[in-house]
């Protein structure tokens, strides 16, 4: 019988609150004992606005420069039904996207 696999995608602004729920789930593997893969950091996308500094428009054309990243985890667990019970059960903060796709 072959054991199937959750592939969890992680994405946050915010890298220590992802990397925090990344160890969690690291840590639910390893106390289970199922084989796990990762957390593999995906490319950060960076997305750049450049703003006038001044509100009207007018004087001199100085700009702000205003980024915001988005980084990004890729998880593989085999898809147990304990694991994945407790996966369902964390606690992940507002910042932190999870998405659970069965392979």
């Amino acid at each position: 019988m072959m054991v199937r696999k959750a592939r969890i995608r992680l994405t946050s602004t915010n890298y220590k609150r992802l990397e925090e729920v990344c160890e969690e789930l690291k840590a639910i593997a390893q106390k289970i004992g199922v084989k796990m893969t990762g957390p593999v950091p995906l490319p950060t996308k960076r997305l750049r606005v450049p703003v006038l500094k001044s509100p009207c428009g007018e004087g001199t054309s100085t700009w702000d420069r205003w980024e915001l990243r988005i980084h990004k985890r890729l998880i593989d667990v085999d898809a147990e039904e304990r694991v994945m019970r407790r996966i369902m059960r964390i606690r992940v903060p507002e910042e932190v996207h999870v998405t659970i796709e069965l392979l």
